[in-house]
C-alpha cells in the first residue's frame, strides 16, 4: 500500500540521500577530527618548525650518516674560507658540510669515524662536538 503513495522518483532520491548520509557518518581516515577544548579551540598541539641549528642538524641526520660532528672556531668567530679549506683538507671523508649559526658552526655528516683520522689535528684549531647518536 505504501508503494502507491511514494513516487518512484522520490524513492530513488530518498535512497541516494540515505546512502550518502550513512557514508558520511562512518568516516574513518588518517586524520580524525580534533576534539575541541572547553573554549572551542583545537586540543591538538602543533609543533613549531625547527629553525637554525636544529633544522640544519636534522637535515644532516636525514642523510643517515654513521657520524655527525660539529665544528666551531675556538674564538667564537665566523668560520672563514681558510677554516673551511682546513676542514675539507683534513677531513676529506666528510660527505655533507652544513654551515649554521650564522656561519659560526659547521655540521659534518660522514660514514667515517674521524677519531680514526685527523680528529686530534682538527681539535687543535676547532671546538669539536660529536653529535653522533644525540
Amino acid at each position: 500500500m505504501l508503494h502507491k503513495i511514494i513516487s518512484p522518483r522520490f524513492a530513488i532520491s530518498f535512497t541516494f540521500m540515505a546512502a550518502l548520509a550513512l557514508a558520511s557518518c562512518n568516516r574513518s581516515g588518517p586524520n580524525p577530527p580534533a576534539s575541541n577544548g572547553p573554549d572551542g579551540e583545537s586540543a591538538t598541539a602543533v609543533a613549531s618548525p625547527k629553525t637554525g641549528f636544529e633544522a640544519d642538524l636534522e637535515y644532516v641526520r636525514k642523510g643517515q650518516y654513521n657520524y655527525v660532528w660539529v665544528f666551531a672556531r675556538k674564538d667564537g668567530k665566523t668560520i672563514d674560507k681558510d677554516d673551511a679549506a682546513f676542514l675539507r683538507t683534513n677531513a676529506p671523508q666528510v660527505v655533507d658540510w652544513v654551515t649554521t649559526e650564522e656561519g659560526k658552526k659547521v655540521i659534518a655528516g660522514t660514514n667515517f669515524d674521524l677519531a680514526k683520522g685527523n680528529l686530534e689535528l682538527l681539535k687543535k684549531r676547532f671546538v669539536v662536538e660529536d653529535y653522533t647518536g644525540k
